[in-house]
C-alpha cells in the first residue's frame, strides 16, 4: 500500500495561497526513510521543507516548478 506525500496543511497561514515545488532532494525511484527531507517548496519567497511520511521507494507525481496547494499529493512512497 502506497503512502501519499502531501503538501502539509500547517506550513503557512493563508489557505488560498499557492506554492511552487522548488527542488526534489530525492530522485524518482529512490529509497527514502520516514522523516528525511525529500523536497522543498516556496510560498511568497519563504522556503519550506517536505519530509518523507514513510519508508519506501519514492514516486514523484509533481515536478519541480509545478504549482501546488496545501494538501496536494506531490508523490507516493511504496
Amino acid at each position: 500500500m502506497a503512502t501519499e506525500v502531501k503538501v502539509p496543511q500547517d506550513l503557512w497561514q493563508d489557505d488560498s495561497m499557492e506554492a511552487v515545488i522548488t527542488n526534489w532532494l530525492a530522485s524518482d525511484g529512490a529509497a527514502v526513510r520516514k522523516g528525511v527531507l525529500i523536497a522543498e517548496i516556496m510560498v511568497e519567497k519563504s522556503q519550506f521543507e517536505v519530509t518523507a511520511p514513510a519508508d519506501g521507494i519514492l514516486t514523484i507525481t509533481k515536478q519541480a516548478n509545478d504549482i501546488v496547494r496545501k494538501g496536494d499529493v506531490i508523490g507516493k512512497i511504496a
